[in-house]
């Protein structure tokens, strides 16, 4: 342990610490960007926030592979940079402690707008329900809960307070810090809660995911100070920490302009904002139809345009983000607008947002029928009026079915905690009526504003060779290009020749884009199949977490 008491030490040199930071907040506001070493001795730093990358591992106390982004820090923890192939230092890896097994009637994986609202409904109507989240706290991408003493920021974190104490008035249970790491047949749901496994078996399961961004690759993508929007946002938000004291935030869609606003608040200069999409006055239609479809949301984000404009952070329409590299002073980053201009901006981090990939592992793993949305460039779940998914008993709900905003995933929460209850508790399923118009007046306000922006899945055939698409593995754009003229066939062929999605991330990032670079040269549409396929672990576990679930299976046969 350290010898700091009111810190922890990084690679020995001495890190501040302010109550309910995680590791990679408080490094951040120290200034330290790279948190650990690849395989080709390239540095990363953090990047999604949320535990999908894997990118922010480090070692703690001698423990390698500790996401900075998820591990609260407490004071005399020793922190060290992670080395490519980290290995326990000198002492075998302990058995994990004493498991749990739950037999809920309703299973909620996910607590967010969708899963908190589903909760809510179904412990509402009589049903045992137990909800896990792999946060330490509840609230999801969209409430993100502040942590520690700070203070609630706005009304939507206010909000999300509310539903997280609605849950536990209702009765159900949640279960923090939970890695779901597999699922099988009959609703088998396998995790680890804190270092100890749990075993689910719940009579129906709702899965609440969520999504993940979908960031803009281009050269220096990966670079320490690249970062999500969200991961951003989670820094300010949750631990009311800055990304850096200059900021460019870049990508289409709405979230970067709230985040720009809450940086710019926060005390941060916003020296850039790139919007892809033409702006919303060259769109007079299109932006008619968005306010008509939503009045109130549409007020809010005209809101923050104007208070961006009262700020001085102007907003740079049609223009996208085309390269950043290291500089003395932090990082350099090239926007090129639609006539080709250039424009340089030196800052301390770059935030990255171009729409958002749906986290199905679950889903696709317990085979639920998916169809490919174009216009998105993501795989969207087949639901009946209930969320019930192609799989009896399996409801999918909020962005892990595909976009749709936290409006209409708190909704379709309620609707699925019903449905699951109604099914539970042998009873007739409610009235709907008004709920599914909710629903319907929702989504078709999430239509319109994505009209307005330019999130599809980008071309990359304009990239050079050299550009890494798989950031665990380190697999560049032109070894998929090798692989697809040497290994044709399906995107699981791509990936046995290049190790692309092979990382602890298992594709996250990399693999929709070698789905597409496969569909586009078979000249065939993008399908479920196309992707590559999920697999068990969903998330790196430890052995010891494996072996100790098996034996508690083995334990009730």
């Amino acid at each position: 342990m350290s010898d700091h008491p009111s810190g922890f030490t990084f690679d020995d040199r001495p890190v501040a610490l302010r109550p309910g930071q995680s590791v990679a907040a408080a490094l951040t506001e120290s200034g330290q960007r790279p948190f650990r070493i690849t395989a080709k001795d390239e540095r990363r730093g953090m990047f999604c926030g949320m535990g999908v990358c894997q990118d922010c591992l480090v070692t703690i106390d001698g423990v390698p592979n500790q996401r900075a982004c998820m591990t609260p820090a407490k004071a005399g923890m020793v922190v060290s940079t992670q080395v490519a192939f980290a290995a326990l230092a000198g002492q075998p890896e302990q058995k994990a402690p004493q498991g749990r097994q739950i037999a809920p009637d309703v299973l909620v994986i996910g607590a967010g707008a969708g899963g908190l609202n589903a909760a809510i409904a179904a412990a509402g109507s009589g049903a045992s329900v137990v909800v896990l989240d792999e946060r330490k706290v509840s609230g999801g991408q969209y409430y993100k809960q502040a942590a520690g003493a700070a203070s609630v920021l706005d009304t939507q974190q206010q909000e999300g307070a509310s539903l997280i104490a609605s849950v536990v008035s209702a009765g159900a249970e949640i279960l923090s810090e939970v890695e779901v790491w597999g699922v099988f047949e009959g609703l088998l749901v396998m995790a680890q809660h804190q270092g100890a496994p749990l075993v689910a078996r719940p009579r129906t399961l709702i899965v609440a995911t969520g999504a993940y961004e979908r960031p803009r690759m281009v050269p220096g993508w990966t670079l320490p100070g690249v970062m999500t929007t969200g991961a951003a946002q989670t820094l300010w938000r949750s631990y009311r920490t800055l990304p850096g004291k200059r900021v460019a935030v870049a990508g289409s869609g709405p979230l970067n302009l709230q985040v720009a606003m809450e940086l710019s608040r926060g005390g941060a200069d916003v020296v850039m904002v790139s919007e892809a999409a033409c702006s919303p006055y060259r769109q007079p239609l299109a932006a008619t139809a968005m306010v008509a479809a939503g009045p109130r949301l549409a007020a809010r984000g005209l809101a923050i345009s104007f208070g961006l404009w009262q700020r001085g952070v102007k907003v740079s329409y049609q223009t996208s983000l085309s390269r950043i590299v290291e500089v003395e002073n932090g990082l350099k980053a090239s926007f090129k607008d639609s006539q080709g201009r250039q424009r340089d901006h030196v800052v301390d981090a770059v935030c990255m947002n171009e729409g958002f990939e749906p986290q199905n592992e679950i889903l696709r793993l317990l085979g639920a029928e998916m169809s490919y949305d174009a216009d998105f460039g993501h795989l969207r779940c087949q639901r009946d009026p209930t969320m019930q998914t192609s799989i009896p008993q399996l409801y999918a709900i909020g962005d892990c079915a595909g976009l749709g905003g936290a409006p209409a995933a708190g909704v379709e929460g309620t609707i699925a905690g019903l449905a699951a209850a109604s099914y539970c508790g042998d009873k007739p399923l409610p009235d709907l009526r008004k709920l599914q118009a909710r629903l319907a007046a929702h989504r078709r306000f999430q239509a319109r504003l994505w009209a307005m922006h330019d999130i599809g899945p980008r071309d990359l055939s304009v990239q050079d060779d050299d550009l890494v698409v798989c950031r665990c593995e380190e697999v560049s754009l032109g070894e998929l290009r090798q692989a697809l003229g040497t290994a044709p066939g399906h995107a699981g062929t791509v990936k046995r020749a290049t190790r692309a999605g092979m990382g602890r991330c298992q594709g996250r990032y990399c693999g929709p884009v070698t789905a597409r670079l496969v569909a586009d040269r078979d000249n065939r549409p993008v399908e479920d199949r196309s992707f590559y396929a999920p697999r068990v672990p969903i998330k790196p576990v430890s052995i010891a977490a494996i072996l100790a679930a098996q034996e508690m299976l083995d334990g009730n046969d």
